[in-house]
């Protein structure tokens, strides 16, 4: 029997709250960019960590609410949507396919980031793990995509369709679990996560208050 959604839920919350004594501010890369996972995500403001928390300890938290939906919508996928599964099962054997695969394996807390730095102005990369794996997938000889017919690409849309459907009200379910866990994960990003952040501004105020820091322009 698999394990119902309440259950991995709470699972996934021990998880995360295992993993967040981990955390450390100087282990996170700077991003330029909003992440279009955990900004305005419903799963971030239902398990509380919406308001003033740092985008990797959201995106540890979001990315594996996310696996839980995805599980799901596979399984429901695998026993009600046989075009959509099939098309699935081609796109894995085409991906498998490839010999260079950066984005795959990854644990929660990298997985949907950028795997390259963001470029300096002025000082572009000489290669990036982005640009490999387009080029190894170039030269990759994969077998074509089976072509569909008009009413197969009908029902397709309409299967996928269906499975939005069912990963809209997965991730509703995930949503109304979470309120249950929403006080132990406050708690924790209290004992783990805010005693850091306030070390950090405490340090930057004996930084800037420093009359050492001016020294050097004297």
């Amino acid at each position: 029997m698999e394990p119902s959604v309440e259950g991995r839920v709470s699972h996934a919350v021990d998880l995360w709250i295992r993993w967040l004594p981990r955390w450390h501010p100087a282990s996170v890369a700077t991003r330029s960019r909003l992440c279009r996972r955990c900004f305005g995500s419903p799963v971030i403001a239902a398990a509380g960590l919406a308001d003033d928390v740092p985008h990797a300890v959201q995106h540890a938290f979001s990315t594996r609410m996310k696996r839980i939906v995805d599980d799901a919508v596979e399984s429901y996928t695998s026993k009600n949507l046989p075009l959509l599964s099939r098309e699935l099962r081609d796109l894995d054997r085409r991906s498998a396919a490839l010999p260079y695969r950066p984005r795959e394996g990854l644990d929660p807390e990298y997985d949907g980031l950028d795997i390259d730095p963001e470029p300096l102005a002025g000082q572009p990369f000489l290669f990036t793990l982005d640009e490999l794996a387009e080029d190894e997938a170039a030269e990759a000889q994969l077998a074509p995509q089976t072509e569909l017919t008009p009413e197969e690409k009908s029902a397709l849309r309409l299967e996928i369709r269906l499975a939005d459907e069912y990963a809209n009200e997965i991730g509703a379910l995930v949503c109304r679990e979470l309120a249950g866990h929403r006080v132990r994960i406050v708690e924790a990003v209290d004992t783990y996560v805010e005693p850091q952040i306030a070390q950090l501004i405490a340090d930057l105020a004996v930084e800037l208050d420093s009359p050492m820091r001016f020294d050097g322009d004297a």
